[in-house]
């Protein structure tokens, strides 16, 4: 049995889908009550309280983790949920980190995650780490001003980064869930091209069929519009990453190829695909 944290977002969704397509038995986590594929089995955790998860792992062969905002909550500890998979008999866990931890290893919440890979190493158990960039998903943030306005309101329109698709990121945690060769692998996940907001843009219309109008904010306006749904210290580091890339964070990585033995997807196709969201 598989445990998959996060299992109602943008890459839990389709890793648990995988999972049960390839016949594993799933056991799905999140905060609340989700639809779940047939077979699937859910439970509701707080991963900001790692005991919380301990009836999910029962059984469990392997743990995805993804802690999203539950890495920044006051008085968690995502070692202790390392512990807890180990001492309830889980033999593998595939860590969802950040591109950060390698391209700007001193902010905070890098060196959160940074110590959480190191627990994680040290835990006897087998282990991966995937290091995601941005993620085309973020576009989502556009998806009401394109469905009322056709706007697409972002700032530094025309500095792009090799963002990913989550669901290649999906697909290579499947495979490092299931195949022993990715034991102790650490894996780079981007995109297949340097992107920008305004071709961002021209894509969904693309997808749309009609036209998307790209409107640049100033990095205040951005950062005031980010810290309404994040910790302003993190809306500060992604701005920095969109406005000044270091040549790391723009290099465009062979990791999907190598794990999945095929290109990333292009931004362009995952507007396609969820081009209702724009409608």
């Amino acid at each position: 049995m598989i445990v998959v944290t996060g299992a109602t977002g943008n890459i839990g969704r389709p890793l648990t889908q995988a999972l049960a397509a390839a016949g594993q038995q799933v056991t799905a986590v999140s905060r609340h009550t989700a639809a779940m594929p047939d077979g699937v089995r859910h439970v509701a955790a707080d991963l900001a309280e790692p005991a919380s998860l301990k009836p999910s792992l029962a059984g469990a062969k392997a743990l995805f983790l993804l802690l999203s905002g539950d890495l920044h909550a006051a008085g968690a500890s995502p070692a202790d949920i390392i512990g807890q998979a180990a001492a309830s008999g889980v033999r593998r866990v595939v860590l969802l980190s950040t591109l950060g931890v390698v391209t700007r290893p001193f902010g905070p919440t890098r060196i959160a995650m940074r110590a959480l890979e190191d627990t994680l190493r040290e835990s006897g158990l087998e282990w991966a780490i995937l290091r995601p960039g941005g993620f085309a998903s973020n576009a989502l943030w556009w998806a009401e001003s394109v469905r009322a306005q056709q706007v697409v309101a972002a700032p530094f329109g025309d500095i792009g980064v090799p963002i990913i698709d989550p669901a290649d990121i999906a697909e290579v945690a499947a495979a490092c869930l299931l195949e022993d060769r990715h034991a102790g692998g650490v894996y780079e996940l981007t995109g297949p091209e340097v992107i920008t907001p305004r071709q961002q843009a021209a894509a969904i219309a693309g997808a749309l069929g009609s036209p998307v109008r790209f409107h640049e904010l100033t990095r205040d306006e951005a950062r005031t519009a980010m810290a309404q749904s994040m910790p302003a210290e993190l809306a500060d580091d992604t701005l920095d990453i969109l406005g000044a890339p270091s040549p790391a964070e723009l290099r465009v990585s062979p990791d999907v190829q190598r794990v999945l033995g095929r290109a990333p997807r292009p931004f362009a196709e995952w507007a396609a695909r969820n081009v209702a969201a724009f409608r």
